[in-house]
């Protein structure tokens, strides 16, 4: 598919997602399949503006995991990259807010994290096939 257009499809989805989320005030759109969302808040690498997206995750223990597929597109999602030179962010999950720290998670711990990922979301297996970009798997932690 055309990159312009994948980013198209991929900014009228998110918008819709959120736009639902927000109506329902968290009733609808919570959840995908078996996996439940996130919104999470980067602030923008270049325009310094607070930039939302709705994101599978997996609780883990104290952490919620994410994961960076832009649904197998060759490049990384923007709102990672925008976490990369920002680990500082906001997640807000069932009505509630939390400022975070986010790490991206190690080959070793995306091994042992993945087939859970998978599991909730298969998806993402079929993500990784199509890229030959290791899709990464980061870390949100609560901030201080």
């Amino acid at each position: 598919m055309n990159p312009k257009v994948n980013d198209i499809i991929m900014k009228t989805m998110t918008a819709v997602h959120t736009a639902v989320y927000k109506a329902s005030k968290g009733r609808f759109g919570n959840k995908m399949r078996k996996a439940p969302v996130l919104f999470l808040t980067v602030t923008g690498r270049k325009s310094g503006q607070p930039r939302t997206v709705p994101l599978l995750y997996l609780a883990d223990g104290d952490r919620k995991i994410i994961v960076a597929s832009k649904g197998g597109d060759h490049r990384h999602p923007v709102w990672y990259l925008n976490l990369v030179a920002n680990p500082e962010a906001t997640i807000e999950v069932a009505g509630q807010t939390e400022q975070v720290k986010a790490t991206v998670l190690s080959p070793e711990e995306k091994a042992v994290l993945w087939p859970r990922l998978v599991e909730i979301y298969p998806g993402y297996a079929g993500y990784q096939r199509k890229t030959e970009r290791d899709i990464p798997l980061i870390a949100l932690t609560k901030a201080g």
